[in-house]
């Protein structure tokens, strides 16, 4: 359990390490004229998120959910990849990306890495990571209930996002 522990830990820097970014990217995006959408939902993506991590370890040391070699492997290359995916988001987007939705007038939407295939690739990444996290060590109960409470979120996030988006004037937002 020391190694699964040691995982959601480096996780919980990783997820530090973006917020750092998203600061930096924040004073950038708002010097350049950028606004902010959606700010009330923020606070409980921030909770959701902080209870992901708690969730595994608290669910994998109290439940004592065992590791099983054949899931937990296979978890562990899909946080990995997850993890990828993310950072693959951050570097294309640049200093655009942020967890908050903050859009630049201007600027025309990012069409390019992962952005070429999906809309939201960075959904994805969280998505996958909060199902896999959990079950790399057994901790079923908390990738469901991430997942449905993420769900929810995402549903919000993603509206508040397209909504943003949609009120730049159309030269901002072509492709």
């Amino acid at each position: 359990m020391i190694w699964y522990t040691a995982l959601v830990l480096a996780v919980a820097v990783e997820r530090l390490a973006e917020l750092v970014v998203a600061r930096r990217n924040t004073r950038w995006s708002l010097a350049r004229g950028g606004t902010e959408a959606g700010g009330g939902h923020y606070p409980a993506m921030v909770v959701l998120h902080t209870a992901l991590l708690a969730g595994c370890l608290a669910e994998v040391h109290l439940a004592d959910r065992p590791f099983l070699p054949a899931v937990g492997w296979t978890m562990a290359a899909v946080v990995a990849a997850a993890q990828l995916l993310r950072w693959w988001c951050i570097t294309t987007l640049g200093p655009r990306w942020n967890t908050r939705v903050i859009v630049v007038p201007g600027l025309p939407l990012v069409s390019g890495g992962p952005y070429r295939w999906l809309r939201h690739p960075n959904y994805v990444a969280v998505a996958a990571e909060g199902i896999a996290l959990p079950l790399v060590h057994g901790a079923w109960v908390t990738a469901l209930v991430f997942t449905l409470l993420n769900a929810v979120l995402m549903a919000v996030r993603i509206r508040c996002e397209d909504e943003a988006l949609a009120r730049l004037p159309a030269a901002d937002v072509r492709v």
